[in-house]
């Protein structure tokens, strides 16, 4: 009986997802719990697993489409258990296809040349018995819309299947110039074809990806919904370095992490919140809800585009537990193994734009969130101090925030608590 390949319940208020690309092709084996598809959603990239080993039957929905929670997106059909005979023969298949796809035969399924000094005509990639490539139903359709020969066509799908995204992808391709210009024969041009041309203004059409999307709207949403309001400080990191260098190896070889920057800002962020509680409150219709908590983003450039995990109850974390849960979040986003839960709330977030060089920006606020801290690059610069002028690593801050609820003067003088506690990390540690 066949079994049903479903949509998951893939976070709380996401009620569709749209496919990604199939790990496996109809027809392949497919072990148990082994992924199957990617499904994307507007916070996350998950993969589906198989709930049973088998092999994968039918594909319902392909690369782009959408589908609701719960949705059938294809059928797998149950392995059988077969006698041992059976199974000694369909393993021998198996090691011979292996062979094959390796590009060399086992010795035992070698067959003679039928005629001596010939070579065999070998069929071109992705054709069956009868020289033609077997078509998906998607295709076949896409093609009949648009007047296309398969021929046309280099199949990719498994055992040579011509699949959709094989007849987007030659539909993608730039049409050729009409014709080439004439030359006068004996006579060398300078100029370059019409096929020169078209190489070089060449465009791709990739459709945004769900995550990618989703992000889009939010900013939008954020900037159109939202009274923002940016205000801008400066750091002096002279302390935050001496500490990394005065601790940073004994806490590498103790907790087995780097001592970075990010837990310095996630300590300092927190002060500050305690003392500024509209920072990290939110407007709820016409009501502002206060938190007692202090759940921060942390903003982290994943495989799919920009990502903010939460570090939950960070306000009961350790410099060492802030460095690790990062850390994790990094690699993960990377992966694209980050799930939908790690990226779901947060009451204030932090971005890292020093990472890629930024000396100053302006970071958008998280919706419903009410600020976003952004962090810069350490530049040595000549600043003035006690009367006389010195070098010191410096780096801009930047405080975006909710004029709605946030006042100008709390988010200045917010900004001001990090800094100085930035400038004098024992502040923290005093809580004064």
């Amino acid at each position: 009986m066949p079994i049903e390949l479903k949509i998951p319940q893939v976070g709380e208020s996401i009620t569709e997802v749209e496919i990604g690309p199939w790990l496996k092709q109809p027809g392949e084996l497919v072990q148990k719990d082994e992924p199957v598809v990617t499904l994307e959603s507007e916070k996350a990239t998950v993969e589906l697993p198989a709930p049973e080993s088998g092999t994968l039957a039918k594909v319902l929905k392909q690369k782009g489409d959408v589908a609701k929670v719960g949705e059938v997106i294809g059928f797998l059909e149950a392995a059988m258990a077969q006698p041992e005979v059976g199974k000694r023969a369909t393993e021998a298949a198996s090691a011979a296809q292996t062979g094959r796809n390796q590009g060399k035969e086992p010795r035992s399924q070698k067959q003679p040349d039928t005629q001596s000094g010939e070579r065999r005509a070998e069929a071109p990639p992705g054709a069956n018995k009868g020289g033609e490539p077997r078509i998906m139903p998607a295709a076949e359709r896409l093609m009949a819309e648009h007047g296309l020969n398969p021929e046309q066509m280099r199949p990719t799908g498994a055992g040579g299947r011509l699949l959709k995204e094989d007849v987007l992808r030659e539909l993608e391709k730039p049409k050729a110039a009409q014709s080439a210009p004439q030359m006068q024969p004996g006579i060398e041009t300078q100029f370059l074809s019409a096929k020169d041309v078209a190489t070089e203004r060449e465009e791709e059409i990739v459709p945004m990806s769900r995550l990618r999307r989703t992000v889009a709207e939010r900013l939008v949403e954020a900037q159109r919904t939202a009274a923002l309001l940016t205000t801008f400080n400066e750091a002096d990191m002279t302390q935050v370095l001496a500490l990394r260098k005065e601790f940073g190896d004994a806490f590498a070889k103790k907790y087995e992490v780097k001592l970075g920057f990010m837990s310095f800002f996630v300590k300092a962020s927190i002060d500050a919140l305690k003392q500024f509680p509209e920072v990290n409150a939110e407007v709820r219709g016409t009501n502002i809800v206060y938190r007692n908590y202090f759940d921060i983003g942390v903003a982290i450039g994943g495989g799919k585009g920009l990502v903010v995990p939460v570090l939950r109850h960070a306000e009961r974390m350790s410099f060492a537990e802030i460095e690790l849960a990062i850390g994790d979040f990094a690699r993960r986003a990377r992966e694209n193994k980050l799930k939908i839960e790690e990226l779901q709330g947060g009451t204030f977030t932090i971005s890292n734009g020093g990472v890629y060089g930024s000396l100053l920006s302006t970071p958008i606020v998280n919706p419903p969130q009410s600020g976003v801290l952004g962090m810069h690059a350490i530049q040595e610069r000549p600043v003035a101090r006690e009367g006389s002028v010195v070098i010191r690593p410096m780096m801009y801050l930047a405080l975006t925030y909710d004029h709605r609820i946030v006042d100008g003067r709390e988010g200045v003088t917010f900004l001001r608590r990090i800094k100085e506690a930035i400038e004098n990390p024992t502040r923290m540690l005093m809580e004064i």
